[in-house]
């Protein structure tokens, strides 16, 4: 009998063990990048300022008195805005990541399928209601985001041909209509007090953040990422189609309802806190999947840590780059854009598009 290379189990554990040294070293670059966010701006601080600073906080001593201004940036400033920077990156890939192999679609992200205008317009109406309280702004990001993913995915079921054609035009169509939803609570909005707010909020940035903020989005985020790394598996099977995931013992609606409401979830309090972040849900998937294959088991952990990576970098280039600070979502779309299209070109002929 001759032997078969394609059942040689070298490579596959050739694969893993690349993945997980891959793994490691994002995991690495990430937290260097985290402490070394934490030091660049305007305002300078040095590592040995940095590391006082941090032990003064941890034995509860007093802080030099020539650091107390750094102090103050670096508790109250840099260290939230550098945690929800990693959070939201990670959030945002993930949630892209599993809206393309739910849907089986490689073009589908959460700006695409209409998840970021609904919820931008949720977060829009509620800044404009009388009384807008955060959770009120967070309850209707979620609420009409969930409503453009139906919108979109019933679209699709109804004309039901050539279903990843029409999922993508549904998705336009979803992304059309609450766009003109908010286009409408843009024209009767207060133009000194409402409207300004609502067109800084969909230029998205993460200067407004607090530690209020991370209160809510670090649990949400981090409890979506966890239960969609133990369900990476199901996602795989999923991703084959209803009638094989039905022959293995999954049922392919109640899971697909979980994806979508975590997703969703996550992407409704990333755009809650800190509005539109746009092209990370699609092309950090993408960079991920050329790495390490259409794998969930090896895709998603180095999604989400190059989404974190990603957007801690571009936030960084926003807030140094000019005096004035820029959106991030102008950094993103700058970077995101001709790498997507880096990538389209690399994998012409690799069928995954």
């Amino acid at each position: 009998m001759t032997h078969d290379p394609a059942y040689d189990p070298k490579p596959v554990e050739s694969i893993v063990h690349n993945t997980r040294y891959l793994t490691a070293l994002l995991a690495f670059l990430l937290a260097g990048l985290f402490l070394f966010s934490l030091m660049v701006g305007r305002l300078d601080i040095r590592l040995s300022e940095a590391m006082t600073i941090v032990g003064s906080s941890l034995f509860g001593t007093p802080v030099p008195e020539a650091l107390l201004s750094k102090a103050q940036v670096f508790t109250l400033i840099r260290f939230p805005r550098g945690l929800l920077a990693v959070f939201v990156g990670m959030g945002l890939s993930v949630s892209g990541a599993v809206y393309q192999g739910l849907f089986r679609n490689p073009l589908v992200s959460p700006d695409i399928l209409g998840v970021s205008a609904g919820c931008t317009f949720g977060a829009a109406l509620g800044l404009i209601l009388p009384g807008n309280s955060f959770l009120l702004v967070r309850i209707l990001s979620f609420v009409f985001g969930l409503a453009a993913v139906c919108l979109a995915v019933g679209i699709a079921r109804m004309v039901a041909v050539r279903p990843i054609l029409v999922l993508i035009l549904a998705g336009l169509v979803a992304t059309s209509v609450f766009n003109a939803l908010l286009m409408v609570l843009k024209y009767i909005s207060d133009p000194y007090s409402d409207l300004p707010a609502i067109v800084f909020w969909i230029m998205g940035s993460l200067s407004r953040v607090e530690w209020n903020d991370l209160y809510i989005i670090m649990p949400t985020i981090g409890i979506g990422l966890i239960l969609i790394h133990m369900c990476r598996y199901r996602l795989n099977v999923l991703s084959l189609g209803d009638l094989q995931a039905r022959s293995l013992g999954i049922n392919p609606t109640l899971y697909r309802i979980i994806f979508i409401t975590i997703s969703s979830l996550m992407v409704a309090v990333t755009v809650s806190t800190c509005g539109q972040v746009c092209w990370i849900g699609l092309v950090i998937p993408h960079i991920a999947r050329t790495v390490v294959g259409p794998n969930h088991s090896r895709m998603i952990p180095i999604t989400m840590l190059i989404g974190g990576i990603f957007l801690l970098a571009a936030d960084m280039l926003a807030r140094s780059i000019t005096s004035a600070e820029l959106p991030v979502s102008i950094i993103t779309a700058l970077a995101g854009a001709p790498l997507f299209v880096y990538l389209l070109y690399k994998n012409r002929r690799s069928g995954w598009i």
